[in-house]
């Protein structure tokens, strides 16, 4: 039997948290008081928050690209197939 997969708890952290998070590892990680272990810890919490974050990143992108102005300069969602690069 699979073991099930646990939620990633960096889904439901709001980006600007997450952003301050991984600056408070990053800064943990460049002192050299860290054990090995701990410091393998915080590079995995760091990887799961950066991906978090780039995801959060590429959703809001992809909203705004979907934003175009119609014919009253009003901006409206418009249809994937519809929007120019």
């Amino acid at each position: 039997m699979a073991a099930k997969k646990k939620d990633n708890p960096t889904d439901e952290v709001p980006f600007e948290e997450g952003l301050k998070k991984l600056e408070g590892i990053v800064e943990e990680m460049e002192g050299d008081d860290l054990p090995l272990e701990k410091l393998l810890e915080r590079y995995e919490e760091g990887t799961r928050l950066a991906k978090g974050c780039q995801a959060k990143l590429e959703a809001a992108e992809l909203k705004i690209q979907k934003l175009q102005p119609n014919a009253d300069g009003e901006d409206e969602l418009v249809d994937d197939d519809s929007v120019e690069f």
